[in-house]
């Protein structure tokens, strides 16, 4: 791969298509060469970047083009970004669902025959992996309406966040979890005051607790 890098005359040149850069051109090289890890042809794409130097992209579906998988790359920071919020603010991927009937295993003893198992046994099973898939789903659209609200209710959240940051710019969409703090702080209120939502009147009356009225209390009900 270093020797087909070093080949300057088979690079073609084009804008950079990742996102943020203008004016800027690269060169590139398509090769579909078999990997031996795999057993099948994959698309290799060197890209000579005049600031980020030569990079080495490895792409599975043959069929793209080579400044579709650089473009696709460039958005790795923010998809890694976006998975680090899913597991530490919402919990997304931290599930344990565990069925009682399952079969003990030991590490080592790899996988499970299902289909010499009963029906009973694999419908369970199938149940198991739909809770995995529902947990994630619900935790990824959770995502999007911190995501939402960091957007398009920018001020409201700074106003709401009650704590401190040493890089705070009210100016700038705060995080997921800058939001998810906000809500926090802003439950009591919207507890206190059934006003606000009129349908949920039952359920926060069943479950609201009367703890000593605190700061947030008594913002929300006008003593301050």
């Amino acid at each position: 791969m270093k020797d087909l890098a070093k080949d300057v005359g088979t690079f073609a040149s084009a804008p950079s298509p990742v996102y943020g850069e203008h004016g800027v051109i690269v060169r590139y090289r398509v090769c579909d060469l078999l990997w031996r890890p795999v057993g099948r042809l994959v698309r290799f794409v060197i890209v000579h970047h005049p600031v980020r130097g030569t990079i080495f992209l490895l792409s599975t579906d043959v069929s793209m083009a080579a400044l579709e998988i650089l473009e696709l790359y460039g958005y790795r920071f923010k998809i890694e970004l976006g998975f680090r919020q899913a597991v530490h603010v919402l919990g997304t991927y931290a599930y344990h669902f565990w069925m009682l009937a399952m079969k003990p295993l030991r590490r080592g003893d790899g996988d499970q025959y299902l289909h010499r198992t009963s029906e009973q046994y694999r419908s369970a099973v199938r149940r198991k992996l739909r809770a995995y898939h529902v947990h994630v789903q619900l935790g990824c659209i959770a995502q999007g309406l911190l995501q939402h609200l960091a957007i398009n209710y920018t001020a409201e959240v700074w106003r709401c966040f009650r704590s401190w940051l040493r890089t705070m710019n009210p100016d700038m969409p705060p995080s997921e979890l800058i939001v998810a703090n906000a809500l926090r702080e802003t439950l009591p209120v919207f507890i206190a005051v059934p006003a606000l939502a009129p349908d949920l009147t039952k359920i926060m009356r069943k479950y609201r607790r009367f703890d000593p009225p605190s700061d947030t209390n008594q913002l929300a009900t006008g003593t301050r």
